[in-house]
């Protein structure tokens, strides 16, 4: 290519995610259950105002809020929308203690009856559910 032709700008390499907002219909309650796991998977609670809150890991952060805009309507995970979040979660140990405490913070474990292995034979992960239905997935390291 001679010199004076300009030349295409290559592309930025993709980083992965920057944020997720999850719109809750009571800060106050989802900090109380959603706080605790994301404190206890490293985030870092970075700002609060009247009905949110920030939490950062890396360069890629959570938000949990319920401003005006947020209808008053019940969450229900399984129609068109976003399912679940899934978080790493450390080691296999790791996931069993976070499903564990969880219980006492406002979630209940999802699947049960298939725990640890509800996504699949080869996958450790624990599902749980806060109060608003509101899903999580803990995936454990692979051995």
């Amino acid at each position: 290519m001679p010199d004076d032709e300009v030349r295409p700008a290559t592309p930025a390499p993709p980083r992965g995610l920057h944020h997720v907002e999850v719109w809750v219909p009571d800060h106050a309650r989802a900090d109380r259950s959603w706080g605790w796991l994301l404190g206890r998977l490293g985030y870092e609670r970075t700002s609060t105002w009247t009905d949110g809150s920030r939490w950062d890991l890396g360069s890629t952060y959570l938000v949990l809020e319920s401003g005006p805009d947020v209808r008053p309507v019940p969450h229900d995970r399984v129609r068109p929308g976003v399912n679940h979040l899934a978080f790493w979660a450390g080691t296999p140990g790791d996931v069993d203690a976070l499903a564990r405490d969880a219980v006492g913070h406002g979630w209940r474990q999802l699947f049960a009856d298939r725990y640890p292995h509800a996504g699949g034979p080869d996958h450790y992960a624990a599902y749980l559910e806060d109060g608003d239905g509101f899903e999580v997935e803990l995936v454990a390291d692979h051995p």
